[in-house]
């Protein structure tokens, strides 16, 4: 008899911290150390609000944020693109967004404390039978998502 898989959440970065960047100039973000990219023809950018790719024409924002801020060893922050203009948050249980499933993915779990319970790498289109692994776990507090290739933060996934 199959067991059922434990259902999860996965969520994007809230636009809340970003809006004020929306617009500024390249200069304005230069003094802040950001960085615009326009989606070139062919090649999207992964959004971590909206958690999808952003489509050529669109621009990004290539910034330093801190997916971990725990007083832990595991304290960590990278870049990652967010879209100009993005407005609301990806939000879904059970759903794992296409921008995951078509990459391979480092995933990490944590305790409450921000201490890695265990990890690992996985192509997207796999992954949920390694979250529900992780999950299961009873000290998993949270899943981090991480491209494996550029070790960038993607997205939070937690127990729905």
């Amino acid at each position: 008899m199959e067991t059922a898989m434990t259902r999860y959440r996965i969520a994007g970065l809230s636009p809340e911290p970003f809006r004020p960047l929306f617009g500024l100039s390249d200069a304005e973000l230069a003094e802040r150390h950001i960085l615009r990219r326009h989606v070139p023809p062919g090649g999207g950018l992964p959004d971590r609000i909206e958690l999808r790719d952003a489509q050529p024409g669109e621009s990004c924002l290539l910034l330093n944020y801190c997916h971990l801020d725990l007083p832990s060893p595991y304290r960590a922050s990278h870049a990652i693109f967010v879209r100009e203009g993005a407005e609301r948050a990806f939000e879904a249980e059970n759903q794992l967004p296409e921008m995951l499933r078509k990459r391979l993915l480092s995933l990490r779990a944590f305790n409450a404390q921000g201490l890695i319970v265990e990890a690992g790498v996985v192509e997207g289109r796999l992954a949920e039978g390694l979250i529900g692994h992780l999950l299961d776990l009873p000290s998993t507090a949270f899943i981090h998502a991480h491209f494996a290739g550029h070790g960038c933060y993607a997205a939070r996934i937690t127990r729905a």
